[in-house]
């Protein structure tokens, strides 16, 4: 369930680029795509780092989903922040720059800029959002772990 909560991170990113192209008046070419595939790696980074510790505060301290997430969120939001800075103050330059070549290297610096902004604004709201619900289905349906920890409690996995 939880690589369906990682891949929620990606739509915002994705809007965020191209209405930042669309503000910008700039066009989407081959430079661009390759900004807004650069954007969902940065992006997926992000919601791995916040999910992955959840899941650690789960099964390794006990928690609940809602702690668990909570604790994640307040944790890992300076390195999501860093990161996210990091990669938006390094297209800066790419989007704002003049002179040879820079046509080129534009939209790729729109693209990573307006995707890294729009994305880092809603999905440090929207990822615990969705790992909660998610979580939610997943103890409604049951898991197979639960068969797993049954069985090796009998001895017989």
């Amino acid at each position: 369930m939880h690589p369906i909560t990682i891949l929620s991170t990606l739509p915002p990113a994705s809007v965020g680029a191209v209405f930042a192209l669309i503000l910008l008046k700039s066009e989407l070419d081959v430079i661009s795509i390759i900004g807004i595939v650069l954007l969902i790696g940065i992006v997926k980074k992000n919601a791995i780092m916040m999910i992955d510790f959840a899941l650690l505060a789960e099964r390794i301290e006990g928690k609940n989903s809602a702690d668990a997430i909570f604790e994640a969120c307040l944790l890992r939001f300076r390195p999501i922040m860093m990161t996210t800075m990091a990669a938006l103050f390094g297209a800066l330059p790419l989007a704002l720059g003049h002179g040879t070549g820079s046509e080129l290297r534009r939209p790729l610096g729109i693209a990573v800029a307006g995707g890294l902004v729009l994305s880092q604004i809603l999905t440090l709201y929207t990822t615990p959002v969705i790992y909660l619900i998610l979580d939610r289905v997943r103890l409604r349906l049951g898991s197979g772990s639960d068969v797993a920890a049954m069985a090796a409690q009998r001895g017989t996995l």
